[in-house]
């Protein structure tokens, strides 16, 4: 008989080895696709079954599975964005070119071009930010004049908020332009920039499974201009009113989409109106399955795994606990020179995972998206208080330094930071 095998479409940093574990345990052997499988840690350090090939490319993909189908049973696909949501609307086409169980990939690609999602969500009568689609410098400058500053500039299609910027002002809004406009944003399709009002208020992210909120995680965004989150805290603390105002509010969007298959995160602000949605993504979350998992004992990645593969799923909560997540952000960019202490806190009672992915000698520059973490902590424990407080004792047992780049000469003999990172 074939083995049993998941196909996983790319790979995740917070998430892939979760799943990898979550396939073995389901009797599965994951086959990872990817463009550069060498991006991903686990798949060498744990010799797992890793394969080079083009994902942007549908026919591609459905030949190398067509080829691993005559050694494998293929139960199932899924896979993830990185920083490319395309992803999912691929994975669902191969789950339908296989009939597979898989994501609705025209919803997907609704959902990941910002400008139709809005459109949707606005006819629905979603409450969502003002916004405006632009193509060129003058109808950012214009749009952003017309919602008037503070504004948020994104691109129309991305993830991870590469490109997102709060603009507090017309030198900011013309600023952030020349720098989307001007090459140095990397586009995965044609320039077009969404100008939207800055929503004020606590940051919540839902996260559901098929039409189920699975949980509420509050966020706290780092300093302005930048979206980068420094810490989260789940189950949210929210009184139940407003639990099911933002659940309510949540599956209007899926149903305003067409989403309601799998996965799907959704980040709200609570304003003086109630819940306004920023964005519905059509996957999960990044690090919400940990705080989940340790806060509810409910397991997001095996639930989804088992809805791939067409197997039923359980995500009852088993029991309910406080848990904290502290992203470690460096305050400057330079060389790190070193890093350490994520034993020490480790070993703080209640401190459920530490991880570092910076390493010493490498250089840190700061991009004011979701890569600039150089690691994380958890904590947990029955009540806010206490877990905020055995998180601040792990953080403050891990230190480092970062020096600054090398200065060179120029031409005149005139020193200057070095800029090839």
């Amino acid at each position: 008989m074939a083995k049993r095998a998941l196909i996983l479409v790319e790979g995740s940093r917070s998430n892939g080895l979760l799943y990898v574990k979550a396939a073995q345990r389901l009797g599965l052997h994951p086959i990872t696709l990817s463009a550069d499988p060498g991006q991903y840690d686990y798949l060498a350090g744990k010799r797992l079954d890793a394969i080079r090939v083009n994902v942007d490319n549908l026919d591609t993909l459905i030949r190398e599975c067509s080829r691993l189908r005559a050694t494998y049973d293929i139960a199932g696909i899924t896979g993830f964005a990185g920083d490319d949501e395309s992803v999912y609307a691929t994975v669902g086409k191969l789950c339908r070119h296989f009939d597979l169980p898989g994501p609705n990939p025209t919803s997907i690609e609704q959902c990941c071009d910002k400008f139709t999602q809005r459109e949707l969500l606005a006819e629905a009568g979603v409450p969502i930010p003002a916004y405006r689609l632009a193509t060129n410098a003058m109808e950012v400058e214009g749009f952003a004049a017309e919602i008037s500053p503070p504004v948020v500039l994104k691109p129309a299609v991305g993830s991870g908020s590469i490109g997102v910027r709060l603009c507090r002002n017309v030198e900011e809004v013309a600023e952030h332009t020349t720098y989307m406009l001007g090459g140095k944003h990397t586009w995965r399709s044609s320039p077009r920039i969404l100008v939207e009002e800055f929503v004020q208020g606590p940051l919540y992210v839902a996260s559901l499974m098929g039409n189920d909120v699975i949980g509420i995680v509050a966020y706290e965004y780092g300093p302005p201009p930048y979206f980068v989150a420094r810490e989260c805290i789940f189950p949210a603390p929210l009184p139940d009113d407003k639990y099911t105002h933002i659940a309510e509010v949540s599956l209007r969007s899926l149903q305003a989409l067409g989403l309601g298959w799998g996965p799907t995160n959704i980040e709200l602000r609570w304003t003086k109106r109630g819940p306004v949605v920023i964005e519905v993504n059509p996957r999960m979350a990044g690090g919400d399955p940990k705080l989940i998992q340790l806060g509810y004992g409910v397991d997001l990645i095996t639930g989804h795994l088992k809805l791939v593969i067409g197997e039923e799923w359980d995500l009852r909560k088993r029991y309910s606990q406080t848990v904290a997540l502290r992203s470690l952000v460096p305050d400057r960019d330079g060389i790190l020179d070193w890093i350490d202490g994520d034993g020490r806190a480790a070993a703080v009672p209640g401190i459920a995972e530490v991880r570092l992915y910076a390493e010493p000698k490498n250089p840190i520059v700061r991009k004011g998206n979701h890569l600039d973490s150089m690691g994380f902590v958890i904590a947990v424990s029955p009540c806010l208080a206490e877990t905020e407080a055995i998180l601040q004792r792990a953080v403050d047992l891990i230190n480092w330094s970062i020096a600054p780049f090398p200065l060179v000469a120029d031409k005149n003999n005139r020193g200057t930071v070095q800029n090839r990172y």
